[in-house]
């Protein structure tokens, strides 16, 4: 069974993070799933969503500073880690090898152990630093997916739109994800 880290960080772009949390619950089956969230994401969870249900989430939940954790250890054997959205300021540490919490922990063990981290940044637009440091991440292994949305499936809600960029991420991570495909009979 796959074992994926999902963190969630204070950048704008919660309606991705909460279309994800959903549809893992859906696949506890298929995937064990421990969660992250920084006290910046759910006051972000909050402004722009206008809840705090990121508290009801049946997927195993961990503070930020619990370095006791399982992921934060590469004994633990995570296979995935999705930081959604990842804000610049985490990336920027995780580029620099700074592990100040457990998120950047995590990042840190799941590169050592050259394993999948997949960061859905959302900033725009970027400076150099944001660029030289998705960069480094790349360098490490790591896979910068920018929180863009795709049109080809004509999406006609945001939840349809932010839904092209999490089922994006859920390929990215190697779970099935029943989606529209480039080519297919379904546009």
């Amino acid at each position: 069974m796959q074992k994926i880290v999902v963190a969630i960080t204070g950048a704008s772009g919660s309606i991705y993070a909460r279309q994800l949390l959903t549809k893992l619950q859906l696949k506890q089956s298929e995937c064990s799933v421990a969660v992250v969230m920084t006290d910046n994401a759910k006051q972000v969870w909050q402004t722009e969503l206008g809840d705090s249900s990121y508290e009801n989430t049946t997927l195993q939940t961990y503070s930020q500073h619990d370095f006791n954790a399982p992921f934060a250890s590469g004994s633990g054997q995570y296979n995935c880690m999705i930081i959604i959205p990842c804000s610049m300021g985490t990336l920027g540490r995780i580029a620099g090898g700074i592990s100040n919490d457990l998120i950047t922990r995590a990042a840190d063990v799941i590169l050592k152990e050259r394993r999948k981290l997949i960061c859905i940044v959302r900033d725009t637009p970027y400076n150099l630093i944001h660029i030289k440091n998705m960069e480094t991440v790349t360098l490490a292994g790591g896979i910068i997916c920018p929180a863009t949305p795709s049109f080809y499936s004509k999406p006609s809600t945001l939840e349809e739109m932010a839904a092209t960029v999490v089922d994006r991420v859920l390929d990215l991570a190697g779970l099935p994800v029943n989606t529209f495909r480039w080519g297919s009979n379904d546009q």
